[in-house]
């Protein structure tokens, strides 16, 4: 058995063949758990190669196990891969992307250099035997084989395995790849591609351990994939830590009892990022690194970059920089304790802390770290204005259900790119850089585009409750601000819809086309409240008078409170839940507001709805119409239809669906693809007419006002 430490160039350079054996399972990773934080972790590592070169940055990518076959005479060397094909796999997808954005953009020399690793020259290719140079013999062969044998440009939805995973892996990487790159011809794009083929080349590390045909490559397999608990980012930093304080001679122990703040059980507590768990001290650590380098980290890279960061930097001494860590740990920590409290008055940045949780993103963790550090002497006006900016840039992109994606890398090189700035220009430097994102991954939405946006959304299908009722509450003290009352509480209150969603009974209309209508409002943000105490479902269904008439009594609620008194003579009803919402924009607009005269315009519009373009969009772009029936494609459940409604909803059955997958999981009783299970009465499917959108076959400007 011999073990290397290998690049991709190294590992993949001579003509060979790897072989995914039979036996091994198929593709199994993920956007969310393994794509995007490979990508983030790539683009970090082209970030230094481009800014800051001297610091020689790499990745490791993890450890493979390969077994060589028996020597033949007539055939390329051979390896079976016995461990870590998932890994060898992403990475010939993402290489075989690469190439083939760079083909089409006429980059011959950088797209050859990226086939090199993944296709065998012509001259050593047998009769029978492909040209890939990982090869699948399990059931991914022949999806693999498609995707990475298509023609660039390559069409995904096209392909016969458009479905599988590892096509959807390629497609990934081709859309990240295109939007990070930008036009091509235009900026940094060849710069770039260059720098990015560098690292797919040299900058990426693996550890390979090769065995011979005769060892037991089952027993090492067993080995490393061994039951136990793995250590965390801090225990890794920890003991490093350590080490450090006694080569310098400190006094370890004092070190250890005074100054390491990541004992306690706030911070061994295990919390969500993502699909991911981490440690909050190892997440604390990751947004630390982040403030002080510039850098989007990833979760797996935290241990890595902090060896690197005082590696790099010998001036640092570790009994020095420990205090500092503790100071900013105990901060955090802080602003999480006062966000986690059901009543008092938030400061601004408690008080986005508190939001960020409600709306399960820790994106500006980071800059709250950055403004706040020992030394740098920040002014609490200039953090205001830093903070009210980068939370208006991340709600409105939440509130249209935008890709959050990268904004990472954006907060990353905001900190970067502002580091140096005088104090009393900070402020003005950070918004009119978040002013200047023009593309789709990263703009910040003008007033325009929120507004056309909220005025039909259907809110409380869409959003998260958390998030929902975070909305609700920030109108709630604005309202309050009017008459300087203090916050109100984070108590978890009831959101309540006015309008019931069991409205037939009491509510009732004379056609189906109010009855439509009368649906379509119920979950829009005019109609929705926030309630100290809940109604019971009698009364909360119940007719107007009756429930209006609970509202005085159970709730000390402004937003709820003025909706009681605009009906003194008038019943609600869709009019008042239009002008209500209205007003309810208007107050989410003053509440994370955007520059004077900013709009939001990007290069890219039709990339606004990436891959969630829903039915709402294909209604804007007048490719399906309202009220048009829609079937079941095949099988036993051919017979059924379902409406699509004028908000971009599915009814069937008296229900109303959200999205395609969930009216056809209705009807099927097990999850499946919407897109592919309903079709046209013509018989295409509503994957031929989304296609068709995509392709930007319609007039982009029919449909930014859709949201599905």
């Amino acid at each position: 058995m011999d073990t290397f430490k290998r690049t991709p160039l190294e590992l993949f350079s001579l003509p060979q063949h790897f072989l995914v054996p039979l036996f091994q399972r198929p593709y199994v990773w993920r956007q969310e758990e393994q794509w995007e934080p490979l990508w983030k972790d790539i683009c970090r590592v082209v970030d230094v190669r481009m800014n800051a070169p001297h610091l020689s940055a790499k990745h490791f990518l993890g450890a493979v196990v390969l077994q060589a076959h028996e020597a033949s005479l007539v055939r390329l060397n051979t390896w079976n891969v016995i461990d870590g094909q998932q890994r060898l796999t992403t990475l010939q997808l993402l290489a075989d992307a690469a190439a083939s954005v760079f083909a089409e953009a006429g980059l011959a020399r950088l797209s050859s250099q990226l086939e090199g690793l993944t296709h065998n020259p012509a001259a050593f290719v047998l009769e029978g035997d492909g040209s890939l140079k990982l090869r699948h013999l399990n059931s991914d062969r022949e999806a693999f084989e498609e995707v990475m044998s298509a023609e660039a440009p390559v069409d995904h939805t096209s392909l016969k395995h458009a479905e599988s995973r590892l096509v959807q892996a390629h497609a990934y990487f081709t859309v990240v790849l295109r939007q990070w790159l930008g036009a091509p011809g235009a900026g940094q794009f060849e710069l770039r591609a260059e720098h990015l083929t560098q690292v797919l080349l040299s900058d990426l590390q693996l550890v390979t351990i090769q065995l011979t045909a005769t060892e037991n490559s089952q027993e090492i397999f067993e080995t490393l994939n061994a039951r136990g608990t793995p250590l965390t980012a801090a225990d890794l930093v920890r003991n490093f830590v350590f080490q450090r304080l006694e080569a310098e001679g400190a006094d370890v122990k004092k070190a250890y009892r005074e100054h390491w703040p990541f004992e306690a059980r706030f911070w061994t507590k295990e919390v969500s990022v993502g699909r991911y768990f981490v440690s909050r001290s190892s997440l604390f650590l990751n947004q630390w690194l982040m403030a002080r380098l510039g850098e989007e980290i990833g979760p797996q890279s935290t241990f890595t970059a902090f060896k690197a960061y005082i590696e790099h930097r010998p001036q640092v001494r570790m009994v020095d920089l420990l205090p500092v860590l503790q100071q900013q740990a105990h901060q955090y920590e802080a602003w999480m304790v006062a966000a986690s409290r059901p009543s008092g008055t938030l400061d601004v940045v408690e008080r986005n802390v508190y939001r960020m949780q409600a709306t399960s993103t820790e994106v500006l963790k980071p800059l709250l770290l950055w403004l706040h550090e020992p030394g740098r002497g920040v002014p609490a006006h200039v953090v205001k204005r830093v903070v009210t900016a980068a939370e208006s840039w991340v709600l409105r992109r939440q509130l249209l259900r935008l890709p959050g994606s990268d904004l990472g890398r954006i907060v990353a090189d905001v900190i970067r790119s502002h580091s140096g700035a005088p104090t009393d220009e900070l402020a003005d430097r950070v918004i009119a850089h978040l002013s200047r994102l023009n593309v789709s991954s990263t703009y910040w939405p003008g007033d325009a585009e929120v507004r056309s946006a909220l005025l039909t959304e259907p809110i409380f299908r869409r959003f998260p409750r958390a998030r929902t009722r975070a909305i609700l509450e920030a109108i709630e003290d604005d309202l309050r601000s009017e008459t300087k009352q203090s916050q109100v509480e984070r108590a978890l209150f009831p959101i309540e819809h006015v309008l019931p969603r069991a409205w037939h009974d009491h509510w009732p209309v004379e056609t189906p086309q109010q009855a439509d209508d009368r649906q379509a409002h119920v979950h829009r943000l005019g109609n929705l409240t926030l309630l100290t105490t809940s109604l019971n479902s009698k009364v909360s269904n119940g007719p107007w008078l009756a429930k209006r008439k609970a509202f005085l009594q159970h709730s000390t609620i402004n937003m709820t409170g003025r909706l009681v008194e605009r009906t003194e003579s008038v019943p609600w009803s869709e009019e008042l839940i239009d002008a209500r919402t209205e007003e309810m924009i208007d107050a989410i607009l003053r509440i994370w507001p955007v520059p004077t005269g900013h709009t939001g315009e990007v290069v890219d519009p039709q990339a606004k709805t990436g891959d969630w373009v829903g039915l709402k969009h294909l209604l804007g772009a007048k490719l399906l119409s309202a009220g048009e029936v829609i079937v079941a494609g095949t099988g036993d459940q051919a017979h059924r239809e379902a409406v699509i409604t004028p908000d971009g909803l599915l009814s069937i059955d008296g229900r109303v669906f959200d999205t395609p997958s969930g009216a056809a999981k209705h009807v099927r009783g097990v999850a499946t693809n919407g897109w592919s299970f309903w079709r046209l009465p013509d018989g295409r499917r509503l994957r031929d007419v989304r296609a068709a959108f995509s392709a930007g076959d319609v007039d982009v400007s029919t449909t930014e006002d859709g949201r599905s």
